[in-house]
């Protein structure tokens, strides 16, 4: 892990995190993932609890990234494009609260960055149902279990 003064964070919630945090990790400027849950109202919850979706939490993946090399704007486009952000509690085959498309914003101006964002998909006529995406403050992030951490990578090397 490479962070520095100038990092700044991101989270994001598109379903699965196992996918969405592959999708990031890959980003030049990206600097670390890390996968867990947030948005909920349980204090330090298990997948096995997040995914019985009584805890309000949804799988979310926290992005360091270096401004200087990626912006925030581009983050927000790269969220739009991995995702439908039009199905409620769902994504793919996985279905559940815990999946649900959210955007937590970690600054003023990343709230307005987020939004400005998600006028500009629902402007461009792309979807013809309306957008089920929010947008709210981060609360606590509760890392996942090691064994969900780079989950993908792992699985290519036998370790999953």
């Amino acid at each position: 892990m490479n962070i520095t003064p100038s990092t700044q964070t991101a989270t994001f919630a598109a379903g699965c995190f196992w996918g969405v945090e592959a999708s990031f990790r890959q980003l030049d400027g990206v600097v670390n993932t890390a996968v867990g849950y947030t948005g909920g109202h349980w204090l330090n919850p298990s997948y096995l609890d997040v995914c019985g979706g009584m805890t309000g939490h949804v799988e979310a993946v926290q992005i360091d990234y270096e401004p200087s090399c990626i912006s925030y704007d581009r983050l927000l486009e790269v969220f739009w494009s991995i995702h439908n952000p039009t199905k409620l509690d769902r994504e793919g085959p996985d279905k559940g609260p815990q999946y649900r498309s959210m955007i937590f914003v970690h600054s003023a101006d990343q709230e307005q960055r987020a939004q400005a964002s998600k006028q500009r998909i629902i402007q461009s006529g792309q979807y013809d149902r309306p957008l089920q995406t929010q947008i709210q403050p981060i609360s606590a992030f509760y890392m996942a279990e090691d064994a969900h951490q780079n989950y993908y990578a792992k699985k290519r090397a036998g370790q999953a």
